[in-house]
């Protein structure tokens, strides 16, 4: 059993979920499903991130302490493991007191190996992205990302971070590992960026001017700055540093690094080159692999509050069914660009494949062997799909991340089956008196394929079509025991019960 870490990055309480962070972590566990399939010991890791100038700002406009806004913001975000029925994450939030001692232990390595030190600088700020901004990043004087909010001056004295020490050690990982960053792109931009030249970066707030925050060991006077304290989150929900054998087993080591960490494209430059180099700082191995995806828009717009368009995760689910949600983030959003979200696309989606898709070829499958087989799946008979390809494809596309080739390919599989019933109409050959027990079977033996490639994209329904099947996931031995053809046992009975899908 191999262990797998993957993490999404941490999103920050300031704002009810939306749907593009709902994008991320679905994303993320339908990567840990799959490796869970394949029988892997995964940990897999969300949480809040609740420190910074945004979150302090956000409580004193509602009058209430920092602690006991986040406290109730961060329940929101928890609650969607249950409403996005995500695979047991852990959830971390950098308001724990592991987390804060975890970064405190950090800050202290990084500053013992001389790459933390004290000066004045002036600075543009975005507290939107909680980021510096340099001229060149700059529209009109304002944050691309934000433009709507007036840039704040920093002119105070920080501790920084040595970020241009780590520009070789960053290039040299970057050309050992080609797959490092995911798309291909996005790893052509952090390489250049890291190219140009790297800046060391602030990593404290004056506590009189910003007191929410991590503090900074041996200075009272100063807390962390966000970005610092909150990519530890991280290895801290490990344990470390007390706990190294979990640390090793699942972050890794510098000979086999192990973790793999999901993002936004906004988040690129902290992910692959921050983050990597503050691991270097601490001596610690670096991350595998940073998958980066797109932004979801609005018909064609940025979703912001202002223009009225943000889709609520809460609202979409509630109305149409989680498997719904999962199905059109995954299938109709291009993991690697931005995709568009809007409620008439949604439902044609839904009813082009899974109300006439998946859930039609389900109903009509088991309808036949009801009606023709006395309800129970019939004797054995080759494999006339040609699953074996089927399966090399899947777990390419999976290991790409390329979630709509997965969900394109399992609706390719339920195209040919179903043209395959229209061709050989089995409904006009037993009324000839032909038998069509052996066709039944091979229809019933895809639709079994079907269901288990469908258990990480939606995975209730897949399990309610494995049930149907008389196959109860629990029983499952191996993804690859899995796959085999004839799985079905002869006898069993099938149940077709109601619709999967009902049309909108």
């Amino acid at each position: 059993m191999s262990k797998f870490y993957i993490t999404t990055t941490l999103p920050y309480v300031n704002s009810n979920p939306h749907i593009g962070f709902a994008l991320e972590i679905i994303q993320a566990d339908a990567i840990v499903r799959f490796r869970r399939l394949l029988g892997d010991d995964v940990f897999y890791n969300t949480g809040t991130d609740e420190h910074g100038l945004k979150i302090f700002r956000k409580a004193e406009e509602q009058g209430v302490p920092p602690q006991e806004y986040t406290d109730e913001w961060a329940d929101k975000f928890r609650k969607l493991e249950g409403l996005l029925n995500l695979d047991h994450p852990t959830f971390i939030r950098t308001t724990d007191k592991n987390h804060v001692l975890a970064a405190q232990a950090f800050w202290k390595i990084c500053l013992d190996n001389g790459d933390i030190y004290k000066k004045n600088y002036q600075v543009k700020y975005c507290v939107g992205c909680e980021l510096e901004k340099t001229e060149s990043e700059l529209v009109e004087n304002r944050c691309a990302v934000h433009p709507s909010q007036e840039l704040e001056l920093i002119d105070e004295e920080n501790y920084f971070f040595s970020f241009s020490k780590y520009e070789k050690a960053l290039l040299e990982y970057y050309e050992s590992n080609p797959e490092f960053v995911i798309p291909n792109y996005r790893f052509n931009e952090i390489k250049e960026f890291v190219k140009s030249g790297l800046e060391d970066f602030s990593i404290s707030r004056i506590k009189e001017k910003m007191p929410w925050g991590v503090p900074v060991p041996g200075d009272e006077q100063h807390v962390m700055y966000v970005w610092f304290d909150a990519l530890i989150n991280y290895i801290s929900t490990l344990g470390w540093p007390e706990n190294t054998q979990n640390f090793e087993d699942y972050w890794g080591t510098n000979n086999k690094p192990n973790a793999i960490q999901v993002a936004g494209k906004d988040n690129l430059r902290q992910q692959s080159a921050m983050w990597q180099a503050m691991l270097a700082s601490a001596r610690l191995p670096f991350s595998k692999q940073v998958f980066i995806h797109g932004f979801i828009t609005s018909e064609g717009k940025k979703m912001s509050k202002s223009e009225g368009n943000v889709v609520d995760p809460y609202e979409t689910v509630k109305k149409y069914g989680v498997d719904a949600v999962r199905y059109y983030l995954l299938g109709a959003i291009p993991p690697y660009d931005d995709g568009d979200f809007s409620i008439e696309r949604f439902e044609e989606f839904y009813n082009a494949h899974l109300a006439n898709g998946v859930g039609n070829l389900t109903s009509r499958i088991l309808t036949m062997v009801e009606k023709y087989s006395d309800g129970k799946v019939p004797d054995t008979a080759d494999d006339i799909f040609d699953t074996k390809i089927f399966w090399i494809e899947y777990e390419r596309f999976f290991n790409q991340y390329k979630f709509d080739e997965v969900v394109k390919l399992t609706q390719e599989l339920v195209g040919r089956v179903d043209k395959t019933i229209s061709s050989e109409k089995p409904w006009e050959k037993e009324k000839n008196g032909e038998n069509i027990l052996p066709l039944l079977y091979q229809l019933t033996e895809a639709l079994r394929h079907i269901a288990i490639a469908l258990l990480p994209i939606i995975p209730s329904s897949a399990e309610q079509i494995l049930n149907k099947l008389g196959i109860d996931k629990a029983s499952f031995t191996s993804f690859e025991q899995e796959k085999k053809w004839q799985k079905l046992q002869k006898g069993v009975t099938v149940n077709k019960g109601e619709a999967l899908f009902p049309r909108i």
